[in-house]
């Protein structure tokens, strides 16, 4: 029902649920899940392997990885490290990290919107080393072997008048990297999942889309190189909030009147508006800091 109100989630998860809910059984899509008890750390990889299985769902073909961790809402450093090492893990199954890499990192987002910070953050938390490499070697670093990290932080369109594709795109052509990882804020669906869930994904990415703008995606096809996206839902469809709080009253009516019945309540004007919670702030700051320990993590060790 939600999905006729233009309520929207980018997480392949919750688009999966709509069908499960329903009992239909889409054809060109798998779903695998496991759950860490001790951990209460709930891992789903949702494979999108056929087009019609793509135009189904709505994104494109490949794989999506989320990660649902209650305590991430929490400052448990414990906890955290074991989700940065859950990121970690996860990265060197979707990329070949056994021999030495040029690894662009892109942290998508505006750094003065809290909810929207995230990708600057953990680019600023991560251990670059492009520079180093080029400038003294290996030798300097003590290492025999060593993924040569980058980072850039291209702001919006709104500060830099370019579209983030153009200036990625410019980068990419003159850095020559083996793969993009880019980070951005998330929406969800439910509010339950709201900085506590992180979804990776080997489709790449489109800016802005966590607050319903738009941008031309970073991805494999535009790029011309491999795309990692990472990213969190930080906020909330403000009609989802108006739904969820009426979901006991809903399951009391018939279809047709809860379709009334949301058309009254939903008005066009909350599809413009966005929720957070309020101590986003230091949620975005923690979480940045556990997905750029996931990152480094994965880098640290190139096998052979």
């Amino acid at each position: 029902m939600l999905d006729n109100y233009g309520i929207r989630t980018d997480l392949a998860l919750e688009a999966t649920e709509r069908f499960t809910e329903e009992n239909v059984e889409v054809r060109g899509v798998e779903i695998h899940e496991d759950y860490n008890e001790e951990k209460d750390i709930r891992t789903t990889v949702v494979k999108i392997t056929t087009e019609n299985g793509a135009r189904t769902m709505g994104r494109p073909q490949g794989s999506y990885i989320t990660i649902e961790a209650p305590g991430l809402s929490i400052h448990d450093e414990d906890y955290h490290r074991e989700i940065s090492l859950e990121i970690a893990r996860h990265l060197q199954n979707v990329i070949n990290l056994e021999r030495e890499l040029s690894i662009l990192v892109v942290g998508l987002g505006n750094s003065a919107i809290t909810a929207d910070s995230l990708g600057p953050h953990v680019v600023e938390n991560l251990h670059i080393t492009r520079h180093m490499i080029r400038e003294y070697g290996l030798q300097s670093l003590g290492k025999e072997k060593m993924h040569r990290i980058s980072g850039i932080i291209p702001g919006v369109m709104a500060q830099t008048g370019m579209e983030t594709s153009e200036i990625i795109q410019g980068i990419v052509a003159e850095t020559k990297p083996d793969i993009v990882i880019a980070i951005d804020a998330l929406a969800a669906r439910s509010t339950r999942r709201l900085n506590r869930t992180i979804q990776i994904t080997d489709t790449g990415i489109n800016p802005g889309s966590g607050v319903g703008n738009h941008r031309v995606g970073l991805t494999e096809e535009n790029l011309q190189v491999k795309v990692i996206g990472i990213g969190v839902p930080t906020v909330v469809d403000a009609a989802t909030i108006v739904h969820d709080s009426m979901a006991h009253l809903l399951e009391t009516l018939e279809e047709a009147e809860q379709k009334e019945f949301l058309e009254e309540m939903i008005s066009p004007h909350l599809h413009t508006m966005f929720v957070t919670p309020k101590d986003v702030d230091e949620t975005v700051k923690y979480l940045s800091f556990t997905i750029s320990e996931g990152l480094n993590m994965a880098f640290e060790e190139i096998g052979g």
